[in-house]
């Protein structure tokens, strides 16, 4: 007997094999058992689910000859099971629509609609990938589908019914299939291998199931790859040189280094990755796959992986969020780049570069903060050890706690903090201590008021509020800046003032300035009146000192 792929040797006969879809086997056999079928039925879902399948499982059910009636399961023994299992029942007509799509064939299909079965109960059509045919052959099956003869049942599929007219589809029962979940599928593997005698591991079964991506059909095709690649047994090594894929332990690694912005650990890391001849675009996946697992484990505390419980407790979640968009963009674009390893080198680079919560944002703050507070806490131990009465211990911590945040205070800052207006606090955003994703958000944004420790900002209506930790840093560096912490209030309304846009203007006015002094030189304006030109502002540059 010659070898059958594990597909077809294994393809289902009854509905009792079929892996997944309960709510279309439980909508077909109450069809049956209540008697009350349809004249048409379109069986719709991604490769690989079962629609053939079903559709066949279902004309064997009708025409069953174990008895008087269609029967809920087929018995598999009866000349019509067996001719409908072949493919040579003589009253079961299953069509190619993507060979078959013209018009003329779709007649010749049903010249034969008005003539009665000779030995089965029903004249079943199955018409695959029924979105193939032409608008001319959907015309022509129009009338027939509405109005068929009691003995004659239409079964389609495809894979795209929003190509199908809606003409068709109102004329129809649809039933859509959905995507078989992974554990059915790692489990259906495991039971064909098992029958099959083939040695495996249990890492090899996920790998597979996971690369099925909710099709049976694909997941066996990849079982059949993987049991050829492996001298027949599977093993997760070779099942990994076969998918492309790597261990996620690599991936974890590489997220460590980025999260800490250390970027010639992640170059490294990077670099081991590559060195196993993998698919760069499978480990950006993979990459995009790590962020989703550490996303979900932060607000459902779902994993039982002690790297994605790590990097989850360690990163915040709006930078995984910023990750995630980059490299799923990094991704999109993956396939326009020349060269796919760049590409992923360029992915970890902007992770890299966009990191506006790490500890390189911000230097010089954490080191003042963690003066103060050393600072503070060496007083407090004193006091605490002295014999200082118990009700004049929280007023020296208070007076301490003063004498600390106050240290860095100026008197030019105290003024500045008094009189604080548009003019002043641009001047004082330019001196802050900022990362530039931080400063950007914030440049935008315009002085309203400054009253009782509370600064006021406004924004257009268009930007959205920054996140808990933008603001976090960006009080963080008022707080080293002008030697006090203060509260932030941010409201909406039309921004003119705001320091990216006073900055905007300073520079204009320096450009104006440079172009008027090139227009009173005498030889710029003899040379622009001779040739009619004129000075394009991109081309003047500000003569370093």
């Amino acid at each position: 007997m010659s070898f059958q792929v594990l597909a077809r040797k294994y393809r289902p006969a009854t509905f009792s094999e079929v892996v997944g879809q309960e709510h279309i086997l439980k909508a077909l056999e109450n069809s049956i058992h209540h008697n009350k079928l349809h004249q048409a039925y379109i069986f719709s879902g991604t490769r690989g689910v079962g629609k053939t399948t079903i559709a066949r499982v279902f004309a064997k059910c009708l025409n069953c000859q174990k008895g008087d009636a269609p029967q809920l399961e087929p018995c598999n023994e009866c000349s019509a099971c067996l001719e409908i299992k072949a493919g040579r029942h003589i009253e079961f007509l299953e069509v190619d629509a993507a060979s078959r799509t013209g018009v003329d064939d779709m007649r010749e299909l049903l010249e034969s609609v008005q003539y009665k079965p000779a030995n089965a109960r029903y004249k079943i059509y199955l018409i695959d990938e029924v979105h193939m045919l032409s608008k001319s052959s959907f015309n022509a099956l129009l009338k027939t589908l509405e109005e068929p003869p009691a003995h004659v049942m239409f079964l389609m599929a495809t894979t795209e019914i929003e190509k199908v007219p809606k003409t068709v589809l109102s004329r129809c029962l649809q039933l859509n299939l959905k995507i078989i979940p992974e554990h059915q599928i790692r489990d259906h593997i495991k039971s064909l291998l098992d029958l099959e005698g083939i040695k495996y591991d249990e890492e090899s079964l996920f790998l597979i199931a996971n690369s099925a991506q909710g099709s049976i059909r694909d997941g066996l095709t990849l079982l059949d790859q993987a049991i050829a690649h492996g001298n027949g047994m599977l093993e997760s090594d070779q099942v990994k040189a076969l998918l492309g894929t790597i261990d996620q332990s690599y991936i974890i690694e590489l997220i460590n280094y980025v999260a800490s912005s250390d970027g010639d650990g992640a170059y490294l890391a990077l670099n081991k990755i590559t060195e196993l001849n993998v698919e760069y675009e499978q480990v950006l996946k993979i990459i995009i796959s790590v962020f989703h697992k550490i996303s979900l484990h932060q607000h459902l505390q779902n994993s039982e992986d002690e790297g994605i419980k790590q990097l989850a407790e360690n990163i915040d979640p709006q930078i995984i969020q910023l990750h995630y968009e980059i490299s799923l963009n990094a991704l999109s674009k993956f396939h326009v780049h020349p060269h796919p390893k760049q590409a992923l080198e360029l992915c970890i680079l902007r992770m890299l570069a966009f990191q506006p919560l790490s500890e390189s944002s911000a230097p010089k703050i954490e080191k003042k903060n963690l003066k103060l507070a050393s600072e503070s806490k060496l007083l407090k131990k004193n006091i605490d050890k002295s014999d200082v009465p118990p009700q004049d211990v929280q007023q020296s911590r208070d007076t301490i706690t003063i004498a600390a945040a106050s240290k860095e205070l100026s008197a030019e800052n105290s003024a500045m903090l008094k009189d604080l207006d548009m003019q002043s606090w641009n001047s004082i955003f330019n001196s802050l201590n900022l990362s530039m994703f931080v400063s950007q958000v914030f440049s935008e944004f315009e002085f309203e008021s400054f009253a009782d420790n509370v600064l006021t900002l406004k924004k257009s209506d268009e930007l959205i509020n920054p996140t808990e930790g933008l603001k976090t840093e960006f009080l963080e560096a008022i707080a080293v800046q002008l030697g006090q912490r203060i509260s932030l209030v941010i409201e909406s309304g039309e921004v003119r003032e705001s320091p990216a846009a006073f900055e905007k203007k300073m520079a204009q006015n320096q450009l104006d300035e440079d172009k008027d002094a090139l227009l009173k030189n005498a030889a710029v304006k003899d040379i622009l009146d001779s040739f009619g030109g004129k000075i394009i502002d991109e081309s003047i540059k500000k003569a370093s000192s």
